[in-house]
């Protein structure tokens, strides 16, 4: 069966909401040197090729929200995530690819639904439950729509979306804090967020992988066979490191390398 890629829809606008995933859900960062090199990547990428309006990097996913200028975004997103997984690769001592297959894209053609995603992008934290306000997540841009510096001073252009509500700068930031404020339930881009397991349903599932073997033997497992078998668990549906490495016992770089 021959897969066929249908062309991206072009936004007449060329404002894109951009998600890039983990393969396997995995980590794309895991420590804050990682977050940093990603940030760093898109200022050196950026130049005179795009305009950022936001950003939030979680553990194994990516919102950016980006304004072509000279590039493309197919251009754009390949330059980013090629020059990142390099450097990810070559640090942990890994080959092949680190994003799902290719990053998914929304057109955003008015300034209402702009509004909605920057809202949407910023509030990820918070609906993943690693911050209880979306200023208290370092890794994203609200810091810059906030008046605070973020990790790369002058890496978010903030000023085209604060410019909607107010063209004095402390007005617009005070309307954008109250907008962000507002109780939402926004929904944007389908990132194919997939359902997380109870420690338990990871355990049964794992289990299963081995032939009802208790996942305690992998800790006793020569590399080859448990290599294997990590390979197959990593790739059950909703499955992190982290919880792998939680409920098998394994070291998380065991898993990580396997």
């Amino acid at each position: 069966m021959i897969m066929v890629r249908y062309a991206r829809e072009r936004s007449e606008s060329g404002i894109y909401h951009v998600v890039m995933r983990g393969i396997n859900q995995q980590d794309i960062f895991c420590d804050g040197e990682d977050y940093q090199q990603f940030l760093a990547t898109i200022k050196r990428v950026k130049a005179d090729r795009f305009e950022l309006y936001g950003y939030c990097l979680m553990s194994n996913h990516i919102h950016l929200l980006i304004h072509e200028k000279s590039e493309e975004i197919h251009q754009v997103m390949k330059r980013v995530g090629t020059s990142y997984a390099l450097c990810y690769n070559q640090k942990y001592f890994r080959t092949g690819h680190l994003f799902q297959g290719r990053y998914k894209s929304e057109c955003v053609e008015n300034e209402k639904y702009l509004l909605t995603v920057i809202r949407y992008i910023h509030n990820n934290p918070v609906k993943a439950r690693v911050a209880n306000k979306p200023e208290d997540y370092r890794w994203s841009s609200i810091h810059a729509y906030y008046g605070e510096n973020e990790y790369l001073n002058g890496l978010t252009n903030a000023g085209y979306i604060l410019g909607i509500f107010s063209e004095v700068r402390t007005e617009a930031i005070r309307r954008f804090q109250e907008y962000m404020g507002k109780e939402a339930n926004d929904t944007c881009l389908d990132d194919e967020r997939k359902l997380r397991k109870t420690d338990e349903e990871m355990r049964t599932e794992i289990e299963a992988n081995m032939n009802g073997m208790p996942v305690t033997a992998l800790q006793n497992m020569e590399r080859p066979g448990r290599n294997e078998i990590l390979r197959r668990i990593k790739a059950i549906e909703g499955a992190t490191i982290r919880q792998i490495a939680r409920v098998t016992g394994l070291n998380y770089n065991i898993i990580f390398r396997a």
